[in-house]
């Protein structure tokens, strides 16, 4: 599994930053988590296979989240795609896509399902796959916002395949059953069970996603065990009350989430326009005294999740 920065930027998009935005990238599938402006450059600087994002996942809708949805919905139209697209975000994110479309005519030749969170103030899963999910979580900002965490679900152990010997079980699909987490029959009678062949459950991976809030103890709680928290660091501490006006995170914030959440990896993002390159040293020295090896996401960073094996 891998996670993309489109762009790290919060506000206004730069010369040399675009817009927050992040593509997650597992087994084949994509999931982008917001759409600001200018989010099809970094795609196509990074050459991804854009056409097979499964669904864009929207945090809010201030203009700098979602201006780039719109063009994203048309670059899809240019491929032929059998698979709907998900948008799925607070209330009002139905309203945002059917307007763009009337008001721009679009050309769609693929289905647009829109699943709008019904209760942002609930934590809930808003989108699932066969051996994951997406859960969407409160967060305090301005206008109803929401973060995200993409879980895998936990795998099955280590298979033992001297251990499936010892039993009498031939090589083959009874091999393969077993690591499915099935029970098989032998052909005297025998009933082998997952748990003789198999070592303790795995646990999956977890991505967390967190933009344009408040600090809320609840954020702690969510992100818990992340492989990868992306988190907004807006401001230094010495503009603490304009980011609590904002209702922003400082990067000092961002850090002590990182370490009471016990995250493996940590990236900073959504940085104000008012600092430059060289200014952003200052977040990063703020919230590495919480948090000792978080980083500044840079726009087409890539960050590798692998799995822990244990």
């Amino acid at each position: 599994m891998e996670a993309f920065i489109l762009g790290s930027g919060g506000s206004m998009p730069l010369p040399h930053r675009h817009l927050t935005s992040m593509l997650l990238r597992r087994e084949g599938d994509l999931f982008l988590f917001d759409a600001g402006e200018g989010t099809q450059v970094s795609l196509r600087k990074l050459n991804l296979r854009w056409k097979k994002i499964n669904a864009i996942l929207i945090s809010h809708t201030h203009a700098d989240h979602v201006t780039g949805l719109p063009g994203m919905l048309m670059l899809s139209s240019q491929v032929d795609r059998e698979e709907p697209l998900y948008v799925i975000g607070p209330p009002r994110i139905r309203e945002y896509v059917e307007a763009s479309r009337r008001i721009l005519e679009m050309y769609i030749n693929y289905e647009i399902r829109v699943i709008e969170i019904q209760d942002p103030s609930v934590p809930q899963v808003v989108f699932s796959g066969e051996d994951y999910h997406i859960r969407s979580f409160p967060l305090k900002h301005t206008r109803v916002c929401v973060g995200y965490s993409f879980t895998e679900m936990p795998r099955p152990g280590i298979f033992h395949p001297e251990q499936a010997l010892s039993l009498g079980v031939p090589r083959g699909p009874l091999w393969s059953s077993l690591q499915r987490g099935e029970d098989v029959e032998l052909d005297d009678g025998r009933t082998v069970t997952p748990d003789q062949v198999l070592g303790s459950p795995r646990s999956g991976r977890k991505v967390s996603y967190v933009t344009d809030t408040s600090f809320i103890p609840s954020i702690i709680d969510e992100v818990r065990d992340s492989d990868l928290l992306v988190c907004e660091g807006m401001f230094e501490t010495a503009l603490a009350e304009t980011a609590a006006r904002k209702r922003h995170m400082t990067a000092r914030e961002a850090g002590i989430i990182a370490r009471e959440a016990d995250v493996k990896q940590a990236g900073l993002i959504h940085f104000s326009p008012r600092y430059t390159e060289k200014d952003l040293k200052l977040l990063l020295k703020e919230a590495r005294e919480e948090f000792k090896s978080m980083v500044l996401t840079r726009d087409r960073q890539q960050f590798t999740i692998p799995y822990e094996e244990s």
